[in-house]
This record gives structure tokens, sequence and C-alpha cells, in this order.
């Protein structure tokens, strides 16, 4: 199968982005892969895979390779004589700004581009961490109760202290701070509004039990993959997350019983349906006195999760195979053409 991996943007986790791109050429080796790095000034050039090194994004090196543009349908390389054109359904391995918020699934749309990863809508709702809140209240999923703070506003908040402060539209726990004592709030504030203005207040919950769902669909059915129960200390931090993006080994399924596999599976399929699909999202959970709450959407997530599935390159055969199709509209004229004819013109 041919597929182009498309990584880096222009965020603040544009490294992690080329960590899952190379772990992914490794997870998919059977497949004819090509590579498309989006540099932070939002050039795109076409990588050698055997140049698919850290090194190479770091020390520079990709601005030696052949420079693409958008096209109809794909990307278009130009020499001196020709010109050749890259219209492989391509993977969206962009984390956090650009690949996440919307932006390449805007353009990718716009030029009728095969992707697979969230479309606009999808990323509008799960980008920002209180429109998240929003999606679950809609949709009757369980979530945190939260506090919204704007960095020109500072205002007290209700919720009792330990908290975790988050910046509302990043991810890999950059940013997040978890606080024990009211004199430590302005600090995590701070530390928080230096990614992003806007910022979600949370009770840290001690001890609760986390538990990672992903999955896609493939003809209509969604396609779950094994519940892990992540090894953390009090949260992920961006270290372990970090690591995290260069998992390929496969976990092991998290001791629990099948009402709660259930329960997890059923807050997920009201997540995803009518929203992601042609995604293969990861959602992460709390369960807290047997109930099950939202706690993030992961529409990107580290490596694509490749880790949770037995068969990842099935999976992915499958996903590229049950793309939704954007309905194109021709325009016709015809009402113009119309008011032209009753006026005589």
């Amino acid at each position: 199968m041919k597929l182009t991996i498309l990584f880096g943007g222009a965020s603040f986790e544009h490294e992690i982005s080329i960590v899952s791109a190379i772990t992914i050429k490794e997870k998919l080796s059977s497949f004819d892969l090509s590579f498309i790095f989006c540099d932070g000034d939002h050039k795109f050039y076409l990588i050698e895979p055997s140049k698919m090194k850290a090194v190479t994004f770091s020390k520079g090196e990709h601005k030696k390779m052949p420079q693409l543009t958008l096209t109809q349908g794909g990307f278009l390389q130009k020499s001196m004589f020709s010109t050749t054109e890259h219209k492989n359904t391509v993977l969206n391995l962009i984390h956090g700004a650009d690949g996440e918020d919307g932006t390449i699934a805007a353009l990718f749309d716009f030029y009728n581009i095969s992707y697979i990863g969230p479309r606009v809508n999808a990323s509008i709702f799960s980008y920002d961490k209180r429109h998240t809140k929003y999606y679950c209240a809609a949709r009757g999923v369980k979530y945190v109760k939260y506090e919204a703070l704007h960095s020109d506003e500072h205002k007290d908040i209700s919720l009792d202290f330990p908290v975790i402060v988050k910046p509302a539209s990043l991810g890999s726990s950059i940013g997040v701070s978890i606080v024990k004592e009211e004199s430590g709030f302005d600090y995590a504030l701070d530390t928080a509004f230096e990614y992003d203005k806007n910022v979600v207040v949370e009770p840290f919950i001690e001890g609760v039990k986390e538990y990672n769902l992903a999955g896609y669909m493939a003809e209509g059915e969604i396609k779950f993959s094994v519940v892990e129960e992540p090894q953390k200390e009090e949260f992920l931090d961006f270290e372990k997350k970090y690591m995290d993006f260069s998992r390929s080994e496969q976990v092991h399924k998290a001791e629990i019983d099948d009402a709660l596999v259930a329960k997890l599976q059923n807050s997920f399929e009201k997540v995803y349906r009518g929203m992601f699909e042609g995604a293969l999202i990861r959602c992460d959970f709390f369960v807290v006195n047997d109930e099950v709450y939202l706690n993030e959407i992961n529409p990107i997530p580290g490596s694509m999760a490749n880790y949770l599935f037995e068969d990842f390159s099935r999976v992915v055969e499958e996903l590229s195979g049950s793309l939704p199709q954007k309905k194109h509209i021709q325009p016709s004229y015809e009402y113009i053409h119309n008011i032209s004819s009753a006026k005589g013109k």
C-alpha cells in the first residue's frame, strides 16, 4: 500500500511529530511510504526515507531536499525540466497546532486530498479542552468538572486544592502543573499562559484510575484497541509522554472486567460517531467510583497509538479504505443565467 506521512508543523509539539513519524516508518515497513515534512515556516519538503532521522531536521539537512507545493489532489514537485505529482493518501501526523487544530484538514479538504486524520469539525472540538467539555455535554459523556481562565482576566476559582492547570490547546503535558496549595497557583498559571491565553483548571484526583482506549471506523463499524492502564506516578509528565511517542511494542491489556470495558467502549463510541470518521483517535478516561469520565481526546495520538493494536498495518489499510468523501459542489450558474434571461441580457 502507498501512503504519505505528513509530519512537523509550526507548534510546540513539532519535535514530537518527528519522533512519531520515525516510529511509524518502522511500524509500516511493509508499506510503500513517502514522507513530507512541514517546517516551522510552513514549507513542505519531500524527505528521502533513508534520511528519516531526528538529526536530519535538527541540522537543517531537509532544506537540501525537494520542496513541494499543494495542488488539486496532492502535492507538486517542480524541477527545472519537469513536474511530479504526489497523490497518495496522506496520514496527518502533525501533533498540536497545524495538525490537530483543523488547519491541515481545511487545506486538504480545499485541495481535495485524501487523508487519514480528524476533519475540521472534529479538530475544533478536540483541540481546545474547553470545547471538548462542551462536546461531551452535548453527547451525554461524563467529564471532569473544570473552570476556564483567560490571561487577560484574573479571577479566583471555586475549586478546592489540589488542582491541575492545563493550557487549553496543547498536548503532551506541556505547560501542565499540579498545584497542591493556593500559594503555588499563580506560578502554575504563569507557566500555562506561556503556551496559551486560555487555561483549564480541574480538580486533581489523587490515585484516580486512568485508562486509554483507541479506535477507528471501518465499513461503518468502530474497531477498538485494547484498553491500556498507563503506568504513572502523579501524572504523565512531558518526559514520560515524549518517550511514549516512540513506543512500538504492543502493551498488555488492562486487568479490568468486561463490564468496565463495555462502559469505556460505549463512551468512546459516543465521542467518535458522527464526528471523527476518517481518523484514528485515542480517548483517555478516568474511572471514579465505577463511573467513566472523559479526560481528553487525542485526535492524532502519539505514533498513532500503534502499540494498542495487534496488527497496526491492517488498521491503517482498513482505515484508508473507509475514508469519508467530501461532496464536491460544481457551480452551475443557473440562477445567474435565469436572471440574465429574464432581463433579456
